[in-house]
This record gives C-alpha cells, structure tokens and sequence, in this order.
C-alpha cells in the first residue's frame, strides 16, 4: 500500500501567515520606537531645563530670572532638539534611498507602487514628524521645573520644591524607558535619578562659589 507522502509546509499556505503578522509587528516596534524617543526627549529637557535652573538660582536668588532662564533654555533646547532630530532622519531616509538604488539600480524608485497601491517608505520615519515629536518632548519635561519654580516665591523653597520634582519626573521617565525597554525599572528609575542628582548638583555646586567671589569684587570696586 502506499502512502502519500506529508505536505510541505509551504503547500499548506503557511509561509503566508508571518506575512500577514509582519506589519502588525513592525508597526509595534515603530510605535515603542518613537515612545522610547519621546521620553529620551522628555527626560532631556527636564534635566536641561532644571540644571539651567539650579545655575541661575545659585548666581540670583529672584524668582524671575530663574523662570526666565528656564524658559529661554526650554525654547533653545526644544529648536535645537527638532533640528538634530530632523537632520538625523533625513540623513537616514537619504542612505536607504541610496542603498535601494543600488540593489535595483534599473528599477525606478517612486513613491506609490502600481502592484499594491501603498507608499515604498510608509514604514520609514518622517523628518518632520519626528522633529516635531522630539521638539514636543522636550517642552513637556521642561515644565515639571518650570511650573514648580513659578508656584514659590520663597528661595530656599522654590530650589526645594524644584528639586524634589524633577527627581520624581526623573524616576518616573526613567521607570516609563525601562518598561518600553523590557529591562529593569528600579534599576533604570535609580540610574536616571542619581545622573539627575549629579548634574543638578555640579551645576549648582559650581556657579555658587563663583557668584560668592563675583559679588565679592563687586564690593571691593
């Protein structure tokens, strides 16, 4: 008697099935892509924005120059931000165009495909968006010190208040990366917040003797 010999796979249809779970997995992997960005760009203007803030307050003790300070770092940091982010895209988006070209160099490159109707780069990043996105993040770490500093009036209190939340901002961004990440929250909530604590520490433990000696030749002279 003989027998059929087994299918193979590929006669059974289901070399089609990763096809049809590919987007749906790419598109996950774009999303926590550009989340994983939008707490980098967060985390980033928060510290910024709050060691700017931690300087100022050392050298003057006035609510408004320390909001000031703050604001115009904000600005500079988020245009800055926007600007490297778009460079960096288009940059990337150029060196894949080019390594297409080269492996079809006689097919021609176009935006819309005649066999399925969807864009050739609708799984790449967009320059603009992503200058927008970075842009945006970082605006939002920076008010965390920004709205703490303009609700005390009071020195002392204001550079508590400031400090106090950043460092929980600070542990919460840091626990938010690692989710996305799959590594470690405490871990990388305490990595992010001693980093914080340093560099708010040294720009605030470096400009305050400087303004001790500056006022101190202001009243020699």
């Amino acid at each position: 008697m003989v027998h059929d010999s087994p299918r193979p796979l590929e006669a059974c249809g289901d070399h089609t099935l990763p096809v049809k779970k590919q987007p749906t997995r790419l598109n996950q992997l774009q999303r926590a892509q550009w989340l994983r960005a939008a707490i980098l760009g967060a985390n980033d203007g928060l510290l910024s924005t709050t060691s700017l803030m931690m300087g100022v307050g050392a050298a003057q003790e006035g609510q408004r120059f320390m909001v000031l300070s703050g604001l115009a770092g904000a600005i500079a940091g988020a245009c800055s931000m926007a600007v490297g982010e778009f460079v960096s895209v288009s940059t990337q988006r150029d060196i894949e165009l080019v390594a297409v070209n080269q492996e079809h160099p006689l097919q021609e490159i176009k935006h819309d495909s005649p066999k399925n109707n969807q864009p050739v780069f609708e799984n790449k990043s967009n320059p603009y968006k992503a200058g927008a996105a970075s842009a945006s993040a970082f605006l939002c770490g920076s008010l965390f010190p920004l709205v703490a500093a303009v609700a005390v009036d009071d020195y002392t209190t204001r550079i508590v208040v400031v400090v106090v939340v950043t460092s929980l901002a600070l542990a919460l961004f840091g626990g938010i990366g690692a989710m996305v990440g799959g590594s470690c929250v405490r871990a990388s909530a305490t990595r992010v917040l001693i980093g914080g604590w340093i560099s708010m520490a040294v720009t605030y433990g470096l400009l305050k003797p400087l303004d001790s000696v500056m006022d101190k030749r202001g009243e020699d002279d």
